[in-house]
């Protein structure tokens, strides 16, 4: 039997943050679902806030989760 098509899906933070989670889901079973939202916790703002599923921009995705990506000489300011 065939292993059923995953999509990747980015849960991207309410908080503002940037910060996101990914998550994988079956492609025929959540055809025309409504859109996942999930209560998470973001390291950035310290708290559990709303995460919602959004579509990101190749960039974002490829450097914003390193530690050593574009954004991390702004985090170390704050």
């Amino acid at each position: 039997m065939a292993k059923a098509p995953k999509e990747t899906t980015f849960l991207v933070s309410s908080a503002g943050t940037g910060y996101f989670y990914t998550i994988r889901r079956n492609k025929k079973k959540n055809r025309g679902d409504a859109k996942v939202a999930l209560k998470k916790y973001d390291p950035l703002a310290g708290q559990h806030v709303l995460f919602e599923e959004k579509k990101l921009s190749p960039l974002k995705k490829k450097f914003q989760q390193t530690p050593w990506g574009p954004n991390a000489e702004q985090a170390g300011a704050e």
